[in-house]
C-alpha cells in the first residue's frame, strides 16, 4: 500500500510539472572559439527565477507555462544577451545563440573559463547526465550547509542514515556492506571493527568532492551492496589561507563533573600526542611467558596506574588551517598548484544508561548495570596536495595523515553473575584507544590524444595503521559508599590489558585507458574503458594480559579515584602481584589481496537511449594464521578464503527530453567480512562480555536490480523516485549468544542461508517559490526509503529462536529531510539557514538465540538547525544546535521470546547524547 501511495503522489508531482507546458531549448556557443559549445552557462527567464545551466555540449532546455518571455545568457566574462521567444504548449521553441567576451575583452588580457566539479549544480547536471546511479555533495554545498565532516556531508545525500559511533547505513543496511575509496584508490579502515575508516574524521576542508554510487560499475570494487564512497581530494584551485577556530558546548558533556585518566594530562595527551609511558611493561619481552612478577617489578614497570582526576570538562574546541597556491608559466598555461592543511578538534562526551544482558537460564538480567562513561576524544589531520598540469598531463600526489585518541573512564554499577542481592558490584574501566592512518597517493592522466578521445590514468597508493589498546586497565570490586571501593586479590580483579592491531602495509593501484570513439560533432558517443585495479593487505595483532594473583592478604580498600597509594603499599608488602595470563591465542596474522580486471563500454544508442554493459574478473585471497589455546611452541593453524569472482553489470538509461530520465542498473557483488567478524580473536571484558570473530564466514554473493526515475525541473531542481531489489547469498549477521563455561554474552557473527530485500526510494530537491513569491529564497531537500526484507536461516544456526525474521541491520524505513533558506542582511553579509531532520525505523541490531528474541535497535530522531554567514569576502561564522529533541538512544530485546522472562523492561542499553550548541568562525586571507 505504501509502494502505490508513493507510486501516485510521484506521478501526480510529475503530472503537475509537465502539464500543459512548452519548451525553449538550444546550443549555446561560443563565437570567440570558432563557435565551440560553451558549457555551463547560465540561461534565465527574465523576471523569475526559473533557469538552468548549458551541458557539457552546451545544450539547455526550460520548460515553463504558455506565453512571451525574454530569454537571458550569461556566462562569467562574456556579454549578456537576451533574446525574446514564445512558448506555446506541447512546443518546443529552439533558440540557439553565440555570444562572445564582448566589452569584456581586453588586449591584454585572456578570459578563461574555470568550472568547478565542487559547485551544486554542476554535480547535479553530472548527476543528471551519467549514465550510472550516482550522487555527489561537493564543497560549495557543504560550505553552505555547514557540514564539518565527511560524515556528516554524506547524510545529505538520499537514503543513508548516521548512527552515533557506528558509521553510515546506505539504504538502511550497516556499515560492513559499505565500501571506501580515495581518489578511486582502495584505502583500508584504521579501525577493525569497522569496515571502512570513521569518516567524522575527515574534515570537509581536504575535500573537493564525495562520490555516492548505490548501484554498481565494473572499475568498482566487487565489496559492494549497501554503497561505495569515492572521496575526492581538494586540490586546491585558489590563492588563499584561511584560518579558523570553533567552540563547543555539548548538554550534560560540558561544564559538569568529568573524570580523566590521571596519565591522560599532560599538554601532548590534549592534543592527542601521549608518551609511551602507557605502554605495556618491556620486561614482559614479546612473547608470552606466564611469568609472575616481583614485587619490585610490579612497581617500577608500570608507567601508568588507576589513579583518575576529577574535574569539570570544558568546552569543545576546534581549530585549522589552510593554504593553498596556483602559479601558471609556459605557453601553454600549465600549472603547479599546492594544498596544505592541518585540522584538530576535540570533544568531551559523557554517556550515562542502563547495560544489560540476559540470563537464559533464570530469565532475569546476568548483568544488571547502570553505565557511565567518560570520554576525551581528539582527531588529527594534515594534508599535503600537490599538482602538477600541463595541457595533456593531469599529475598530482597527495600525502595525508589522520590520528585519533580516545581517553575513557567507564563506572559500572549493579549486580553481576546473575545475583540481584548483591547490587553494589563495581567495575571501573580505564582505558586509552588510538588510531593512526598515513595514506600517500600518487596519480595521473594522460591525454594520449589533443581531442581528449584516448586517454590513460593511472595512480598507486600506500597506506599504514596502527589500532591500539596500549593501556587497558580495570579494576571490580563492591562500592562501600560514593567515594570508597572494596575488592579482593583473587578472581582476577585487577586487569591489564594491551592489544595491538599493526597495518603493517595496504597497497593499492590502478590503470585504466579509456577511447572515446563514434561519428558525431562531439566525437564522443560511445566509450570503451579497460582496467585493472588491485590491492594487497598485510597486518597482526597481539593481545596480552596480566591479572592480580594474591600472596598474602585476600582484599583491600581504597578511595575509588585514587587506589594507586593503597596497591603500592600492598604490592610492597607481598599482599599480591601481577601474574601474566596471556595464552597462545595472543597473535595472529592476516594476509589478503584483490587482483582484479574490468571492461566497460559504454554506447550511445541514440539521443534517447544510452546503454553501460561490462564485467569485472575480481581474484581475492584471504589467509588467516592464529594458534589454538596450548602451547606457544604450537605452529600456526592457516585459513584460507579464496574466490574468482566474475561480476557482470548493466546500467541502461533513457531520456525522455532534457529534464527528465528512466535508468536501470543490474550487477553482481560481493561482501566481505569486516577484519573483526572473521578474525581469531576472543576479546573479554570484566563485566562477562566477550567479542569473537568466526573464521569460518564466507563471504556474500549478492545481486543488485535498480529502477529509477529522475526529473530535473531546473538546474537547481530534482525529483526521483527508485526501486530496488537485492538477493544475498550467505549474508553476514551479528548474533548474541552465551558462553558455555562463563555464561557471559558473546558477541559473534555468523553466515545464514539467504536474504532477500525489496525497497523503494523517494526523493525531491525543490525551490518553493513555486508555491508563492513570499518563498522565494526557500528550498527544500526530502528523501524516504522504504524496504522489506526477509532472511532465510542456515540449519547450523538451529540456536535461532525466531528465523522467520529481517535481515540484521537493515532498517525498514528511513527519512532524511532539510528546509534551506537563503536571505542577504546587506551586499556583504549573505546567509544560509538549514534545518535538517533524521530518522530510521526499528531494526535488529543483534539476532537472538538460545529462546531470547533479536535485539531491536530503536528509532532515533536527529533534529538540526545550521546558520552559515558570509560576511564580505573574508569572514564565515556558523552557529549551529545539533540534536535538538536529545531522544534517548535504546536497545531493547524484542517480546517474542521462547523462555519466560521476569524482567518487565526489556531494555539493554540506553543513552542521551545531549544537544550540542557550537559556534565556528574562519577568516580568510
Amino acid at each position: 500500500m505504501k509502494f502505490r501511495i508513493l507510486l501516485i503522489a510521484l506521478l501526480i508531482t510529475t503530472f503537475s510539472f509537465s502539464q500543459n507546458k512548452g519548451t525553449v531549448s538550444g546550443i549555446l556557443t561560443d563565437k570567440d572559439a570558432n563557435n565551440q559549445s560553451l558549457p555551463f552557462a547560465n540561461v534565465l527567464i527574465k523576471g523569475t527565477t526559473i533557469g538552468t545551466n548549458t551541458d557539457i555540449d552546451g545544450k539547455y532546455a526550460i520548460a515553463m507555462a504558455p506565453g512571451n518571455y525574454t530569454v537571458q545568457f550569461s556566462f562569467v566574462g562574456y556579454e549578456s544577451i537576451e533574446i525574446p521567444v514564445t512558448i506555446v504548449a506541447n512546443e518546443t521553441a529552439t533558440v540557439n545563440q553565440a555570444i562572445g567576451s564582448g566589452s569584456y575583452k581586453l588586449k591584454d588580457v585572456v578570459i578563461k573559463s574555470y568550472v568547478s566539479r565542487e559547485k551544486e549544480t554542476a554535480l547535479l547536471l553530472d548527476q543528471k547526465q551519467a549514465v550510472v546511479i550516482k550522487q555527489s555533495i561537493g564543497a560549495q554545498e557543504m560550505a553552505r550547509k555547514g557540514v564539518s565532516d565527511v560524515e556528516e556531508g554524506l547524510t545529505k545525500i538520499t537514503g543513508i542514515t548516521k548512527v552515533d559511533g557506528r558509521g553510515l547505513f546506505v539504504r538502511g543496511l550497516e556499515d560492513r556492506y559499505n565500501n571506501l575509496l580515495i581518489n578511486d584508490l582502495a584505502v583500508p579502515s584504521n579501525n577493525p571493527f569497522k569496515k571502512i575508516i570513521p569518516l567524522d574524521l575527515f574534515p570537509t576542508d581536504i575535500v573537493g568532492v564525495i562520490e555516492t554510487y548505490k548501484t554498481f560499475n565494473t572499475n568498482l570494487y566487487g565489496d559492494f551492496a549497501g554503497g561505495t564512497f569515492n572521496i575526492a581530494t581538494s586540490k586546491g584551485s585558489k590563492n588563499l589561507t584561511k584560518i579558523n577556530f570553533g567552540a563547543g558546548y555539548t548538554t550534560n558533556n560540558n561544564l559538569r563533573k568529568f573524570l580523566t585518566s590521571k596519565d591522560a594530562t599532560s599538554t601532548g595527551d590534549i592534543f592527542g600526542f601521549s608518551g609511551n609511558e602507557r605502554d605495556f611493561p618491556s620486561i614482559l619481552g614479546s612473547v608470552p611467558s606466564n611469568r609472575v612478577l616481583t614485587a619490585d617489578e610490579s612497581l617500577k614497570q608500570f608507567g601508568s596506574g588507576y589513579d583518575v582526576e576529577q574535574s569539570k570538562s570544558p568546552l569543545n574546541t576546534s581549530f585549522g588551517i589552510l593554504n593553498s597556491e596556483k602559479f601558471t608559466f609556459g605557453r601553454n598555461n600549465n600549472s603547479l598548484q599546492y594544498l596544505m592543511s592541518f585540522n584538530f578538534d576535540n570533544k568531551f562526551q559523557y554517556r550515562e544508561g542502563v547495560d544489560r544482558f540476559f540470563n537464559i537460564g533464570q530469565g532475569i538480567y546476568d548483568n544488571n548495570l547502570y553505565n557511565k562513561q567518560y570520554k576525551y576524544i581528539t582527531n588529527s589531520s594534515a594534508l599535503v596536495a600537490l599538482n602538477y598540469k600541463t595541457e595533456r598531463l593531469d599529475l598530482t600526489s597527495n600525502t595525508f595523515y589522520l590520528k585519533s585518541t580516545e581517553n575513557m573512564i567507564q563506572d559500572q554499577l549493579g549486580y553481576t553473575n546473575a545475583a540481584p542481592v548483591n547490587n553494589n558490584a563495581f567495575i571501573r574501566l580505564n582505558q586509552l584507544t588510538q588510531t593512526d592512518f598515513l595514506n600517500s597517493q600518487l596519480l595521473g592522466n594522460y591525454k594520449l590524444s589533443t581531442d581528449d578521445r584516448k586517454n590513460i590514468k593511472a595512480g598507486i597508493s600506500f597506506t599504514k595503521t596502527s589500532f591500539q589498546l596500549p593501556d587497558r586497565k580495570s579494576y571490580k570490586g563492591v562500592l562501600l559508599d560514593e567515594n570508597t571501593t572494596a575488592i579482593s586479590y583473587t578472581g582476577n580483579s585487577l586487569y591489564r590489558q594491551t592489544f595491538d592491531v599493526d597495518g603493517k602495509f595496504h597497497v593499492s593501484g590502478m590503470l585504466e585507458y579509456k577511447w572515446k570513439f563514434g561519428k558525431s560533432e562531439s566525437k564522443d558517443n560511445h566509450r570503451l574503458t579497460v582496467g585493472y585495479n588491485s590491492y594487497v593487505n598485510s597486518m597482526e595483532s597481539s593481545f596480552r594480559f596480566l591479572v592480580s594473583e594474591r600472596l598474602n592478604s585476600n582484599a583491600a580498600t581504597f578511595n575509588t579515584n585514587t587506589p594507586d597509594g593503597t596497591l603500592a603499599t600492598a604490592l610492597s608488602n607481598g599482599d599480591f602481584t601481577y601474574r601474566e595470563g596471556t595464552n597462545s591465542t595472543y597473535k595472529a596474522k592476516l594476509f589478503e589481496f584483490v587482483n582484479a580486471g574490468y571492461l566497460d563500454l559504454a554506447l550511445k544508442l541514440s539521443e534517447a537511449y544510452e546503454l553501460n554493459i561490462g564485467v569485472r574478473v575480481e581474484q581475492s585471497s584471504r589467509e588467516t594464521k592464529f594458534r589454538n589455546p596450548g602451547s606457544f611452541d604450537d605452529p600456526f593453524q592457516k585459513k584460507t578464503v579464496t574466490g574468482l569472482d566474475i561480476l557482470p553489470s548493466l546500467n541502461m538509461k533513457y531520456k525522455f527530453n532534457d529534464t527528465s530520465n528512466l535508468r536501470f542498473a543490474a550487477a553482481k557483488t560481493i561482501t566481505r567480512p569486516v577484519i573483526m567478524e572473521a578474525y581469531p580473536l576472543e576479546f573479554v571484558n570484566l563485566d562477562g562480555t566477550i567479542e569473537n570473530g568466526n573464521t569460518n564466514i564466507i563471504n556474500s554473493d549478492n545481486y543488485n536490480f535498480d529502477l529509477k526515475y529522475e526529473l530535473f525541473p531546473t538546474a537547481k531542481e530534482m525529483i526521483a523516485f527508485s526501486a530496488f531489489s537485492k538477493l544475498i547469498q550467505n549474508p553476514i549477521e551479528r548474533l548474541f549468544t552465551q558462553s558455555a563455561g562463563s555464561g557471559g554474552q558473546i558477541i559473534t557473527y555468523d553466515n545464514s542461508d539467504k536474504a532477500v530485500l525489496l525497497g523503494a526510494e523517494l526523493e525531491f530537491l525543490i525551490q518553493l517559490d513555486r508555491i508563492s513569491e513570499k518563498f522565494k529564497n526557500l528550498s527544500m531537500g526530502f528523501n524516504t526509503s522504504l524496504m522489506y526484507s526477509k532472511v532465510t536461516i542456515s540449519k547450523k544456526n538451529a540456536a535461532e529462536t525466531n528465523p522467520d525474521r529481517q535481515l540484521q541491520g537493515a532498517s525498514p524505513w528511513l527519512i532524511n529531510a532539510d528546509l534551506k533558506y537563503d536571505y542577504e542582511f546587506s551586499e556583504n553579509w549573505t546567509n544560509t539557514m538549514s534545518l535538517v531532520y533524521n530518522v530510521y525505523g526499528k531494526r535488529i541490531f543483534a539476532v537472538g538465540t538460545n529462546g531470547l528474541d533479536h535485539y531491536y535497535e530503536q528509532p532515533f530522531s536527529k533534529l538540526d538547525l545550521v546558520w552559515t554567514n558570509k560576511i564580505g569576502k573574508n569572514w564565515d561564522v556558523k552557529f549551529s544546535i545539533d540534536n535538538i529533541l536529545n531522544p534517548k538512544y535504546s536497545i531493547k530485546l524484542g517480546e517474542d521470546n521462547k523462555i519466560p522472562i521476569i524482567e518487565q523492561d526489556l531494555t539493554v542499553k540506553d543513552f542521551k547524547r545531549g544537544t550540542g550548541f557550537s559556534m565556528n568562525v574562519s577568516y580568510t586571507f
